[in-house]
């Protein structure tokens, strides 16, 4: 028997999808904000507590609307989402990072806010048709070890992996959470699990490419060493997968609409580029955008960013006001620790994309061309020289 041709909707005659973003102003919001208003021409209503302009949408759309929300406040959010009674798609790319990730305050905090959502979308948004859930490859993981690099035995993370049975994990507090909810109102869910994230958004706590961009372009100022601080195993070994927040943004709108997927409940796709790498490979690559002289021992085990760059803050309002950029402080862009913590990671983080390559998922990057294109994207956006 042939199989049915999977399609997928975006829209075009069929009615009009109206979408709901909560986290709009993140990686992942900002890109699938910008591709269903302008691409796919969906409605969109963009939620987060503070608005961030985006780029593709500054001249006004009449079908992107923004809605500020406090989802830890059920008055308020009561008050701004009950009466969202068109909405289709419902896209979860935020969370609540006050909280260590291992905590039960952070797992709280998180099903607080869904729950407070759930609660005022669900009786009013009859046409309601999927909600794709983002978390990340974390979910394979215990935060609280064992999982150093010698000491797990999964070396490729596939979506039937099974839960951590050590510590705390929100992802699947939310996931429980949307099984339970949505079987009695009978609407479809998935969630997409993506690795590092190249994207760009002043509002995201672990912004990669902000920390990238800025070491770089102060390096250039300052006429530094492009050095990768990290442990040997991160620089020479592949430990991480790369998600472009434009691949990712895709794989929310596929699961959500290809009949195929979109239909069914609980589905679960690892959402990255697919393509390993390791740091070693790409550092030169990384460097030459910039501009920079990659020295020929670029690997430092003793160099921390966060030490490095302590007291250039500075040394980033200079080249911000030089070369005309956008207002920002280093802190809005780049998170040290972050760095330092990411390039001395004690686990393997890789996942295999078969699955959605098996229901026909199409779209890839390499890390080096999804960092390219976030450098030259900020550029554009005249945050960074």
């Amino acid at each position: 028997m042939a199989l049915k041709k999977s399609k997928q909707d975006h829209g075009g005659a069929a009615k009009k999808r109206v979408a709901a973003i909560f986290g709009v102003t993140g990686l992942v919001g900002r890109e699938l904000a910008r591709r269903l208003s302008s691409k796919y021409s969906w409605k969109v209503y963009g939620i987060a507590r503070r608005e961030e302009q985006i780029s593709s949408l500054k001249n006004g759309s009449n079908d992107y609307n923004f809605i500020s929300c406090d989802l830890l406040c059920p008055l308020d959010t009561q008050k701004k989402l009950s009466c969202l009674e068109d909405v289709t798609h419902i896209f979860w790319v935020t969370w609540a990072n006050q909280f260590p990730l291992d905590s039960p305050e952070c797992c709280d905090q998180n099903k607080e806010m869904l729950s407070n959502a759930l609660d005022a979308m669900l009786p009013k948004a009859k046409s309601l048709k999927h909600v794709s859930l983002q978390t990340g490859m974390k979910h394979y993981v215990s935060l609280r070890g064992p999982n150093s690099l010698r000491d797990v035995d999964i070396a490729v993370y596939d979506e039937d992996c099974p839960r951590a049975s050590i510590g705390n994990n929100f992802y699947y507090v939310l996931e429980d959470l949307l099984e339970e909810r949505l079987a009695v109102n009978k609407v479809a869910w998935s969630v997409q699990r993506p690795g590092l994230i190249t994207g760009y958004s002043s509002r995201t706590f672990y912004n990669f490419m902000g920390c990238l961009a800025v070491y770089g372009s102060i390096c250039k100022q300052l006429n530094l060493p492009f050095v990768f601080g990290g442990s040997r195993e991160c620089w020479e070994e592949a430990c991480i997968d790369i998600s472009d927040a434009r691949l990712v943004a895709e794989q929310h709108i596929w699961a959500s609409t290809d009949d195929q997927v979109s239909s069914s409940s609980g589905q679960a796709f690892n959402a990255i580029n697919g393509v390993c790498f390791t740091w070693k490979e790409i550092w030169p690559v990384i460097g030459k955008k910039f501009g920079l002289e990659v020295p020929e021992n670029m690997f430092s085990n003793d160099f921390l960013y966060s030490k490095a760059m302590a007291d250039k803050a500075g040394v980033w309002r200079e080249i911000v006001e030089k070369k005309g950029l956008v207002e920002t402080e280093m802190e809005e862009l780049a998170n040290w620790p972050f760095l330092d913590i990411l390039f001395r990671s004690p686990m393997k983080l890789l996942g295999t994309r078969a699955k959605a390559d098996r229901l026909g998922f199409k779209t890839r990057y390499t890390a080096s061309e999804s960092i390219s294109y976030w450098i030259d994207n900020m550029r554009d956006e005249k945050l960074i020289p």
